[in-house]
């Protein structure tokens, strides 16, 4: 088996343009949560939140051998000065590529009054923290889809707002 770069969604809108990008094919052998591989990628879409990332990421790291880890979605941001649709890496510096702070909370958050950082999710800690324990290269991109709306975007919307950073960050896989 060779090494295989892991990208995590928790949405499958999220990471769309990636399956269609890469003709990535779903794997029906796992019912938990999305599978797709092929010869350089494993995309797990675990679904929302902390237990939904832990046992996606569980079963990557048990199945495949993973030298990269990449973890991509949306992002509430509480600064309405940043535009929707801005891809930001939010747990190191890259080129060309916004860096910002990130919060990961366990319930939807609708003010920022106790925010310390400029975006919020639901899985990015969970991610970074778990994919540390197996690979070093790890990777936190987070594209802006609201401010602070305890609802989620439509998929349409998360779908053409994945496709639009694609190109910004695809050179990272």
């Amino acid at each position: 088996m060779s090494n295989k770069t892991l990208i995590h969604s928790a949405l499958l809108c999220e990471c769309q343009c990636l399956i269609d990008f890469f003709k990535l094919k779903q794997d029906k052998t796992c019912s938990a949560f999305k599978l797709y591989h092929n010869e350089i990628i494993v995309l797990v879409v675990s679904g929302i939140g902390k237990q939904n990332t832990i046992n996606a990421l569980r079963f990557a790291f048990d199945n495949f051998i993973i030298n990269k880890a990449i973890n991509i979605g949306i992002a509430g941001c509480k600064d309405e000065a940043i535009k929707i649709g801005t891809l930001f890496s939010t747990n190191k510096q890259i080129k060309n590529i916004n860096f910002t702070t990130l919060t990961t909370i366990d319930k939807p958050l609708d003010k920022n009054d106790n925010l310390k950082t400029t975006l919020v999710d639901m899985e990015a800690f969970y991610f970074e923290e778990y994919c540390k324990q197996y690979c070093e290269n790890i990777t936190v991109l987070k594209v802006v889809s609201d401010y602070l709306d305890i609802n989620i975007p439509k998929k349409s919307f998360i779908i053409d707002l994945m496709r639009k950073s694609f190109n910004q960050w695809k050179n990272l896989i």
